[in-house]
């Protein structure tokens, strides 16, 4: 399922970029639960958290199954 999650990311890594942030993979679990570090200008935006389920989480949970969550790490 990694290689998935790593796959899914790399669709959406583009427009993070082309903000000045990006997103890194720290962890998928045996439960589902994607962790994903936001990096650059998405560490501190405000609208970090809108970015993190309506755009991360919503296109993995489309594109591989058996995920559930994506959540921020520090």
């Amino acid at each position: 399922m990694k290689e998935k999650v790593k796959k899914a990311l790399d669709k959406i890594r583009p427009n993070l970029q082309a903000d000045g942030g990006d997103v890194e993979l720290v962890e998928v679990t045996d439960d589902g639960v994607v962790k994903v570090k936001l990096t650059g200008a998405c560490r501190g935006c405000p609208m970090s958290q809108m970015t993190l389920k309506n755009g991360i989480q919503r296109l993995l949970l489309q594109e591989v199954p058996g995920v559930k969550e994506v959540v921020s790490v520090a």
